[in-house]
């Protein structure tokens, strides 16, 4: 049986002697030799696919995102780091012989983790508190994937009459990453995981 704390505390309280062993394992990974680094998988983020839809003065997204994890994401998520990835929205309003301005924004933010006594990768929608469980990373990723009516902003908010683009984006954050693994982070392009803007006109 678990104790009383929640599976994200739980994983949270883990002693940082194991991450450290999880960041020494990573780096022991590239002494394997020119062959070992060629077989590992960089990783891709992309958004696929995405469209809003206003619905009683409220503007919806749907989107469609392809996530795979680089080899060193995969090994430290197995390891008990768990991985925050961000789903970012913005409305640009168009301003003449001027840059296009950010009028508003909104970050989904999830946090993925893998709980090695029960074996399941759990996924945390940080915004609303809601946790799912999964048997494998291949459901979890498929879930994170799939983005259905998140509500954005309320047209009120828009300017009426001018014209908007909407943009997003996903990203892997390493920003709340233990000491160690940030170092990492910062030294391995591999962390550095996020899509390129998927953009369009609103009203398209």
């Amino acid at each position: 049986m678990y104790p009383s704390a929640t599976l994200h505390e739980f994983e949270r309280q883990r002693s940082p002697v194991v991450l450290l062993l999880a960041l020494i394992c990573c780096w022991l990974g590239l002494a394997a030799g020119p062959a070992a680094a060629q077989e590992e998988d960089p990783g891709r983020f992309e958004v696929r696919s995405a469209a809003v839809e206003l619905e009683d003065g409220v503007y919806y997204l749907d989107a469609w995102l392809e996530y795979r994890l680089s080899t060193e994401a995969r090994e430290a998520l197995d390891a008990g780091v768990a991985l925050r990835i961000e789903v970012e929205v913005e409305f640009l309003r168009s301003r003449r012989f001027w840059f296009d301005g950010s009028e508003a924004g909104l970050h989904q933010t999830y946090e993925l983790q893998y709980h090695a006594l029960s074996e399941r990768y759990l996924v945390l929608n940080s915004n609303s508190g809601e946790q799912s469980s999964f048997a494998n990373l291949f459901s979890a990723l498929n879930f994170l994937g799939r983005v259905t009516h998140l509500p954005l902003i309320d047209a009120a908010l828009l300017v009426p009459g001018e014209s908007y683009e909407i943009r997003v984006r996903t990203v892997l954050s390493t920003e709340d990453f233990p000491g160690p693994l940030q170092l990492l982070a910062f030294w391995r392009r591999d962390w550095s995981l996020r899509s390129e803007w998927y953009a369009w006109p609103l009203g398209d």
